[in-house]
């Protein structure tokens, strides 16, 4: 079960590094100065990707603690 451990893990990092890069690029978006319309769709294009990160980070979560708990 070691290996449902560090798989879970690499796909909870791979997850936090979605959600690092969703933050950096709304951050991004809202230094630009857009306009309020502009900034919507801007941020609506990241809203998947941030979605997407936060799903496998809990997917990961939850395959390490299920290995935990078998192992």
């Amino acid at each position: 079960m070691d290996l449902l451990v560090w798989i879970g893990a690499a796909i909870s990092a791979l997850g936090l590094v979605g959600i690092i890069y969703s933050i950096v690029a709304v951050a991004k978006a809202r230094k630009a100065g857009l306009a309020d319309d502009e900034l919507r769709a801007r941020i609506s294009r990241i809203l998947p990707i941030n979605l997407g990160s936060l799903f496998l980070s809990v997917i990961g979560l939850m395959m390490v603690v299920v290995g935990v708990l078998l192992g």
